[in-house]
């Protein structure tokens, strides 16, 4: 089922590719700000590329080196997969982007003549993105169990082990997934923002001209900002997002072989592949009626990928999850494994839908705090009345207001798989005073049902982007009336897509971490983290330490970024007073460099932060212990543990503030007498607070999260 499902997937993403492709590509007007996008979209990745290239294989040579000394199969292995891990979370950046510069200027187009197949192009174009990313992790990280468990035993008293084996030699992939994603979400996060910033501040702020008007000379960099943030960043995001899911369930379903044999490890890969054909049916019903709203559309293709992904996962579960019902004598315990339920299976389906649940749920939850029909956009639009200050406090409060509700969620969702997975009555043990239970699987399985419609969720996140690009194109191109309108209404949809599928992902980081720190304890040998140990307390001091520091700098080099291209933007209104006039074209290109230069510069350190911090906690307290019985893994345990709480719930204020800021903006821009009024100019400054919140560092923070968890499983085979 995995190649199939990863041959079909790239097969619809080659149709998809050729019907966006196929659509007309608009007027002589709209493929010259499309070329000029496109163009800039492309200097900037390669720039991009190059830098992260450099840092990531040092990293390489540097892991190889360390865990090589000890033993020189696992250095060797843990490289490749890492160099491999990396090499696909740039394509799958890449891919996100190359087919949204196309897609955006035949939405742009198709809008001239209908809406909904304006709708579809965007969608679609989303979707090649998506499949494709979704399918590059399945079977990048099948190829790495392929290579690497050749000859290993399936059975017998060395299989468990061995097993597990091979499935820690492969998290160097996951951690090279996540180092790329980081540093693309970092980088494409500043471009996006600074250029957003830019144009907006003195564009619509100090010169009093609409938004994406062709006379801002910003306007081109701002558009070839959503491609590389909000396309190539999040689509190495989810690509890592499923990677590490997936070898983290993979690790405690080796643990628990003596009960599944290999389909207990196979299971997260072929539960992933059904997704993928879920998705691909979802996004072929979309479509939608010339009066209907885009969200109506959009969720109908989400709610049937839904009820698809929960109708295979039963079967897959029925399929591969009924163990062995007499697995014999546990090797370190020397007594007799427990037992398994006869309904084991049925548990495990039901661990599912708890995570499909989940994602139901996030998805509604912050729809429900980013779309205009509701309270929190309202009351932020209301503050505007009065000016920037109160918009802003507003807005903040409707971040932290956010964390609520995704923490219950995440809370019910932990504490039911787990209740679920125990019921199973599985139990293996670790060392001879820790064992693991069917009820840390439940969680895995948990995870693996949030991701399960991941490949939907990507095709409706990088629709906001296309989207967004075709609703500047259209503005640029000097096309007015009911397909501006039309084009309004796609863009704020747009916003609502990107703020739902932000917070998506950190449920799912929030439900993987958990599953990734249970593997941490098992490769570090450790059975708990005890916060009572003054180092322990100390490393989780550190862990949050990092979430906002890491903060502080992404927003903070927004603002340096951003401030470069407004001094820019000025000049370039000064220097030529018939660019304001509308008789001579800005100077895009120079904006589009500057903006170029000065986010790759500010990407480093806040990258280099997430990547140093977890390795200085775990070789300080390697070697300087105070407390008697202290775990060598344990002081990095507590930095990934409550590091994770922590950027998970900052992450959720960034997100959700930021998304609503913006739709509150674009609410008070729909009414009659919105545009240009005072409280339209304190909701743009609303917007322009959020824009490096929920753009830049709170999708950065996401890949922080599992950046914790898959390093300090490289790490911990050395802190042993």
């Amino acid at each position: 089922m995995i190649p199939i499902a990863g041959i079909a997937a790239f097969a619809t993403a080659g149709y998809l590719t050729r019907y966006v492709m196929k659509q007309d590509a608009g007027s002589d007007k709209i493929r010259a700000v499309a070329d000029a996008i496109r163009e800039g979209a492309r200097a900037f990745m390669k720039r991009q590329y190059t830098t992260i290239a450099i840092i990531a294989s040092a990293l390489a040579v540097v892991f190889a080196i360390a865990l090589g000394i000890g033993n020189l199969e696992l250095g060797a292995k843990t490289a490749f997969a890492f160099a491999l891990g990396s090499a696909f979370s740039a394509i799958s950046g890449y891919i996100g982007m190359h087919i949204s510069i196309r897609a955006n200027q035949r939405c742009a187009a198709a809008a001239q003549s209908s809406y909904n197949a304006a709708l579809k192009t965007a969608l679609r174009g989303g979707a090649v993105s998506g499949l494709a990313i979704v399918a590059m992790s399945l079977l990048g990280v099948s190829l790495l169990y392929y290579l690497y468990g050749w000859g290993a035993p399936t059975t017998g008293v060395d299989a468990k082990r061995a097993q597990t084996a091979v499935i820690l030699s492969m998290v160097g992939f996951g951690f090279g997934a996540s180092l790329v994603a980081l540093f693309a979400q970092l980088g494409g996060g500043i471009y996006t923002k600074a250029a957003d910033v830019g144009a907006d501040l003195v564009g619509k702020v100090e010169k009093g001209i609409p938004e994406d008007d062709p006379r801002n000379p910003a306007v081109i960099a701002d558009l070839v900002g959503d491609n590389v943030g909000d396309c190539a960043g999040r689509g190495a995001d989810l690509f890592e997002s499923t990677a590490a899911e997936n070898i983290g369930a993979m690790v405690i379903g080796a643990i628990l072989f003596p009960y599944f044999g290999v389909a207990g490890i196979l299971f997260p890969l072929v539960a992933r592949a059904f997704g993928l054909i879920a998705s691909i049916v979802g996004v072929f019903v979309v479509r939608t009626r010339e009066e209907e709203a885009p969200m109506s559309a959009l969720n109908r293709g989400y709610a049937v990928t839904t009820v698809l992904a929960g109708i295979f996962f039963g079967l897959v579960a029925y399929l591969m999850l009924q163990p062995i019902t007499s697995p014999g004598t546990d090797p370190i315990s020397t007594l007799p494994y427990p037992s398994p339920s006869s309904l084991t299976w049925l548990y495990y389906f039901v661990c599912g839908l708890v995570g499909i649940a989940s994602a139901f749920l996030f998805i509604y939850i912050t729809q429900y705090y980013t779309e205009a029909r509701f309270r929190p956009v309202k009351d932020i639009a209301k503050a505007a009345e009065t000016g920037p200050a109160t918009d802003v406090i507003s807005g903040f409060s409707v971040g932290l207001e956010a964390t609520a509700l995704p923490a219950i969620v995440i809370m019910g969702a932990i504490l039911a798989s787990f209740y679920l997975g125990e019921l199973t009555g599985i139990r293996v043990f670790v060392t001879f005073t820790f064992s693991i239970g069917g009820g840390l699987f439940g969680t895995a399985i948990a995870t693996m049902g949030m991701l399960s419609t991941a490949a939907y969720i990507l095709a409706m996140d990088t629709f906001g982007p296309i989207a967004d690009n075709a609703a500047g194109i259209v503005e640029m191109a000097g096309i007015s009336g009911g397909v501006r309108k039309q084009m309004d209404k796609l863009d704020a949809a747009g916003n609502t897509t990107k703020a739902l599928t932000k917070g998506y992902a950190v449920g799912s980081a929030a439900l993987a971490a958990f599953l990734l720190f249970s593997a941490y304890l098992e490769a570090a040998k450790i059975q708990s983290v005890d916060l009572a140990k003054p180092e322990v307390f100390v490393g989780g001091i550190a862990g949050v330490a990092l979430v906002f520091l890491f903060s502080a700098f992404a927003i903070r080099s927004v603002g340096r970024a951003a401030w470069a291209i407004i001094k820019d933007v000025r000049a370039q209104f000064q220097e030529s007073p018939e660019i304001l006039a509308g008789t001579k074209k800005p100077d895009y290109g120079r904006s589009v460099d500057i903006v170029t230069r000065a986010a790759l510069r500010e990407m480093v350190v806040p990258g280099l932060l997430a990547v140093l911090t977890p390795i200085a906690v775990g070789f300080t307290f390697k070697f300087i212990r105070v407390t008697a019985g202290l775990g060598a893994g344990e002081p990095l345990g507590a930095t990934l543990m409550v590091g994770t709480i922590a950027g998970v719930m900052l992450a959720l204020v960034l997100n959700t503030g930021g998304g609503a800021w913006d739709n509150a903006k674009k609410y008070i821009e729909s009414l009659p007498a919105g545009k240009g009024t005072e409280q339209h100019k304190a909701a743009v400054v609303g917007d322009t607070v959020g824009d490096p919140f929920k753009d830049t560092a709170g999708p950065s923070l996401h890949i922080l999260v599992k950046l914790l968890s898959t390093i300090t499983l490289v790490l911990a085979p050395l802190l042993v």
